[in-house]
């Protein structure tokens, strides 16, 4: 079987990381499919391919269609002036997408797929918008689409040309379902972690050295908020638990990962989140390491936090970091309600609740013993829930059924 995966990032965000990894497992599971993967640009994405047997297709997407996105507007409760510039953001996608299409197209039929499988909510659009008559359609949606107006509408207008979709969680799940009627085939299959990657040993990284902070001594607690920079992601909640937290000279927090979206006005700059720091007097107590190696990251932190303010489509993050033996606090909103059970192997902390945060801090940072059992329960979920070939044969099934079906729905 030959399959195409098209996604709109070059970068290696949750969505991307859990593509690598799928593809991976399926060349493992399946040695004899051959995948190519449609790139937009030679980000770093790009370069984590190397060593796989997949073909790597770059098609430079414009940046009139790669800036382009709604989130502003839905933050902004879609008022006039919103609509307006998204507006003409999509009067200039639109002049460049004939074009881009083009070349997708050449690049995608030289392969002649069985399947191709989208990543990403431009990619599903794409994606149905260029599959042919011999070739299935798989959405793989990470995202929650019911409050995305434009999103919806288009996903609503190809939909039958979508021969299935694939969902990261039940939570995501409902959404497409009450948002899709008729609904695509709907399957619910959770990312993949590499547990051999993510495991509670390994190499360490010195997070001190690379948040500029001096070297810490031993009874020090690390405290670690890994996430983009996406301004839905908690980094505020965050800086002002640690601020209630800060007296106790025995915690250290950091603020670990980056920028990645070309959207306009979707994340936080390292300037807005150092003067964030610097209001809160956090300095010296809170650092910013940057993007690095996650789970050599991870092994170096005593807690990880999830502190997104937005329901969690899934939670990659939280799964890995589980599989690092590591005690988490999270929401428990949206998908990542399904990953843990409270108090079991994680602990909650509502939504935009500071107070709660640090209390939910401050109790793993007074009881190592606790924090000890929840990483090794922790771990043990992860191994039975996220391991990459259990994914690889849930998706392989979906693969191989809209391939071989005479049902597949034809384009328009």
């Amino acid at each position: 079987m030959r399959i195409t995966c098209l996604s709109v990032s070059d970068q290696l965000g949750g969505s991307e990381v859990a593509l690598l990894r799928i593809v991976t497992a399926l060349e493992r599971l399946h040695p004899d499919w051959q995948f190519q993967i449609v790139l937009p640009g030679n980000g770093p994405l790009r370069d984590s391919l190397k060593g796989m047997r997949a073909i790597c297709s770059v098609v430079p997407m414009p940046s009139a269609l790669s800036r382009l996105g709604e989130w502003p507007a839905v933050q902004d409760g879609w008022r006039t002036g919103s609509r307006v510039a998204l507006g003409i953001r999509l009067c200039g996608a639109a002049a460049v997408l004939p074009a881009y299409e083009s070349r997708l197209r050449r690049v995608i039929a030289d392969f002649q797929p069985h399947a191709i499988h989208t990543n990403g909510l431009k990619a599903h659009v794409l994606g149905a918008r260029l599959r042919t008559r011999d070739a299935g359609l798989v959405w793989h949606l990470h995202e929650y689409i019911s409050r995305r107006k434009l999103t919806r509408w288009l996903l609503r207008q190809y939909a039958g040309r979508c021969s299935a979709i694939v969902a990261n969680s039940a939570s995501v799940a409902s959404d497409v379902a009450s948002s899709i009627r008729p609904t695509p085939d709907l399957h619910v299959v959770a990312n993949p972690v590499d547990l051999d990657v993510f495991a509670p040993t390994g190499v360490r990284l010195d997070v001190d050295r690379l948040a500029g902070l001096p070297a810490a001594s031993s009874d020090v607690t690390r405290v670690g908020l890994i996430a983009t920079y996406a301004r839905w992601k908690g980094h505020e909640v965050f800086l002002d638990a640690m601020k209630q937290l800060a007296s106790r000279r025995s915690i250290r927090g950091y603020i670990i990962g980056g920028p990645i979206y070309d959207t306009v006005n979707s994340q936080f700059t390292r300037t807005d989140l150092q003067t964030m720091i610097d209001a809160r007097e956090l300095d010296g107590c809170v650092g910013l390491t940057g993007f690095v190696e996650p789970a050599p990251a991870m092994r170096a932190l005593d807690i990880i936090v999830h502190a997104s303010t937005e329901p969690e489509p899934f939670g990659l993050v939280i799964a890995e970091a589980m599989a690092c033996g590591r005690a988490v606090v999270t929401t428990g909103s949206g998908g990542a309600a399904e990953l843990i059970a409270g108090g079991h192997d994680a602990i909650v902390a509502p939504a935009g609740e500071a107070g709660a945060l640090a209390d939910a801090i401050g109790t793993l940072v007074n009881n190592p013993a606790l924090r000890c059992a929840i990483g090794e329960r922790a771990r043990e979920t992860a191994r039975a829930r996220f391991a990459p070939a259990t994914v690889a044969s849930q998706l392989g099934e979906v693969f191989e059924a809209i391939s071989f079906s005479s049902a597949i729905a034809q384009p328009a």
